[in-house]
This record gives structure tokens, C-alpha cells and sequence, in this order.
């Protein structure tokens, strides 16, 4: 019996034991799959020139400044439009969901009270 107050069994240990090792065995496998495909990446890609990080993230300059503000604007009274038309669609849902609510208390007051009088008949 171990410290804590749990039985040990043999059997369920090495069964574990079994299955951590199986997994290992998997495992290790898997990363010699994968050292195998990055060894292939980097034999396919060894004639292409390096690419410079600065070409492969896209940069837009503030050049437009004003032309930006009306598009920003725009977009955030776009943003408090949408924002508004979910906040009504939450409060209908919510509405609904108290409805429905209401709805399944009285069917289960109404179960309840069938299952008393059958009850009481027997």
C-alpha cells in the first residue's frame, strides 16, 4: 500500500508501464520521421537564395494620413453598428431564454402534479 492510501497492483503498473513505453518507442519514431522530412526540406531548398525577412512581412507607410482617418472612422462607426446589433441580439436571446425558461418550470410543475395525482389514485 503506498502513502497516500491507494492499493498498488502489479498488474495495473505494468500495464502502464507497457503503454508509456509503447508510447516512447512511437514518440521516437516519429521524430526520426520528422528529422527525415526537415533533412529533405533543407536538401530541396539548399539552391534558393535567402529571402530577406523585411520582403516576406508586408509594410504599408503613413503616406495617406487623412485618407486613413476617414477609413478608420468609418470602420469604427462600423464596429459601435455591429457592436449595437449584438447587443440587441444578446437581449432577445436572453429574453427567449427566460421565456423557455418559464416554459420547461411549468411543463415540470405540470409532470410533478400529473405523477402526485397517479400517485394518489393507485
Amino acid at each position: 500500500k503506498l502513502p497516500n492510501g491507494v492499493t498498488y497492483h502489479t498488474g495495473t503498473y505494468q500495464d502502464r508501464l507497457g503503454k508509456l513505453q509503447e508510447h516512447l518507442r512511437q514518440l521516437s519514431i516519429l521524430f526520426r520521421k520528422l528529422r527525415l522530412v526537415y533533412d529533405k526540406c533543407n536538401e530541396n531548398c539548399a539552391g534558393l537564395d535567402p529571402v530577406p525577412i523585411e520582403q516576406l512581412i508586408p509594410y504599408v507607410e503613413e503616406d495617406g494620413s487623412k485618407h486613413d482617418d476617414r477609413g478608420a472612422a468609418s470602420q469604427l462607426r462600423f464596429a459601435s453598428e455591429e457592436r449595437r446589433e449584438i447587443m440587441e441580439v444578446n437581449k432577445k436571446l436572453k429574453q427567449k431564454n427566460q421565456q423557455l425558461k418559464q416554459i420547461m418550470d411549468q411543463l415540470r410543475n405540470l409532470i410533478w402534479d400529473i405523477n402526485a395525482m397517479l400517485a394518489m389514485r393507485n
